[in-house]
Formats: C-alpha cells, sequence, structure tokens
C-alpha cells in the first residue's frame, strides 16, 4: 500500500544516514514527493552556523555549513512536529590558544599561532514548531548529536597568513553523545502556498560537558543557525494526489 511504501521509504531514508551524507541527500531528492503527504511536509535544510565553546579563553565563532533533510508533521491546526537529521552539522570554535604537542620543534613553530577546533556531528532536532500569520514560525525543542570526528588545527605564519598547519585527531577526547536545547524563528517565502522554502534563525545550547573528564568550567557546544529549507517533490506529490 502507498502508506507501508512510505514508511519503508523513510526507514531506508534514516538508516542510511551513518554511511553517507551526500548519499542520504541523494535519497532526499529522489523520493522527495513519495515521502511528502497532506500531513508531512519533507524537504532540505541547510544553511551556515556560527558555532562557539563556552568558557575558552580567546575564543571566537567558528562559521561552519550544515545541511540535512526535515520533516515538518502536522499535529493539530498550526502545530507541528518538526524533526529529521543534520547529516552535516559540525561544532567548534576558532582562534583558541596553541597548547604543547609534545614536540618542542612544533611547539616554538605554533607559540604565535592559533587552534581552530571543530567537532563533526549527526544532528537530530525534535522541536515543536507553531505557525501563526499564515507564514510566519517559532519553534523550539531538544536536540541530540552523533559526535563522528574531530581535530584540532594548528595555524601559524610563515610567509603568507596561516601557511603552517598542523591537524592533531582529538576525538576520543570528547564523548559520542551531545544534547541541547534549540530554539528559533523563521519564514515561508510564500504565504500562499501550503509548502514553500522558508528563512529562519535558530540557537542551540548544549546542556551537557562534551569534554571527557573535564575538571574545569563546562565548555557546552553552542550555535547560531541561518537556514534555508525548501521542500522536495511537493509539486510532483500534488499532481499525483
Amino acid at each position: 500500500s502507498t502508506i507501508n511504501m512510505k514508511k519503508t521509504i523513510i526507514l531506508a531514508a534514516l538508516l542510511f544516514v551513518s554511511y553517507s551524507a551526500s548519499s542520504q541527500v541523494l535519497i532526499s531528492l529522489l523520493f522527495g514527493d513519495a515521502l511528502n503527504s497532506e500531513k508531512i511536509e519533507f524537504g532540505l535544510d541547510g544553511g551556515v552556523n556560527f558555532a562557539n565553546i563556552a568558557n575558552l579563553e580567546t575564543s571566537k565563532t567558528l562559521p561552519l555549513f550544515n545541511l540535512g533533510f526535515y520533516f515538518d508533521i502536522k499535529i493539530k491546526n498550526q502545530l507541528m512536529l518538526h524533526t529529521g537529521v543534520l547529516v552535516k552539522s559540525n561544532q567548534g570554535a576558532d582562534n583558541l590558544a596553541p597548547y604543547t604537542l609534545g614536540d618542542p620543534d612544533l611547539d616554538e613553530q605554533f607559540a604565535d599561532g592559533y587552534v581552530t577546533r571543530k567537532i563533526n556531528n549527526f544532528s537530530v532536532p525534535i522541536m515543536l514548531k507553531y505557525r501563526f500569520a499564515e507564514r510566519f514560525h517559532i519553534e523550539a525543542g531538544p536536540m541530540l548529536a552523533l559526535r563522528t570526528k574531530g581535530n584540532d588545527e594548528f595555524k601559524a605564519t610563515v610567509i603568507d597568513e596561516d601557511d603552517l598547519t598542523y591537524k592533531l585527531a582529538i576525538q576520543d577526547n570528547y564523548k559520542r553523545i551531545d544534547a541541547g536545547i534549540m530554539a528559533g524563528a523563521g519564514i515561508k517565502l510564500n504565504k500562499k502556498i501550503p509548502k514553500s522554502a522558508q528563512l529562519g534563525v535558530r540557537y542551540y545550547y548544549g546542556l551537557v560537558d562534551p569534554l571527557i573528564d573535564n575538571t574545569g568550567d563546562s565548555q557546552n557546544f553552542t550555535s547560531w543557525y541561518l537556514y534555508f529549507s525548501i521542500p522536495i517533490g511537493v509539486n510532483k506529490a500534488e499532481a499525483e494526489k
């Protein structure tokens, strides 16, 4: 049946996230019309997030790209459940002070440099979303993340800016699971169409210290997201209906 087919496609898409972000996006494009229905809006969600880590001296926000897919599931009237997976969703910070690498030559070379920290995640938001005045919405709820990789990139200038780099894997210093609260607001670009592209902003604050065996102040992840979402296969799904 059509319902069973949709459930099978959704399950397959979710399982495939663990293997390949690029393949996931391809599946979304191919099967978007099958995943859209009267009560479910499916599409791609992505943009830029400005990440930081709390309680780190000299740190600055790190601009990063994010990309994934989303479901807006209608609950009642204008109330929806917003969920999905950001298959590319990184956290981190920029301009961290260099620390010892256990090699005097390397320590000397990067003494006047800085460190860019990037923690790669798969993230799953689970938010209640309320639409008002036909095109505006607010949303809030938890977000969970699964850590995949993590690197500190040491940078220093010899001749040209940041022409000396050294990358150090740090994923084993961070917990596999991160959890926090996300809230945001946005706008539909076309209020006359029930399912249209949207622009918005979200803020994430981690509620757990992701650093293993941290004896200092909690280093929670924080991030501002500027996002653009677009439904996939809506016109085809409506035509078939």
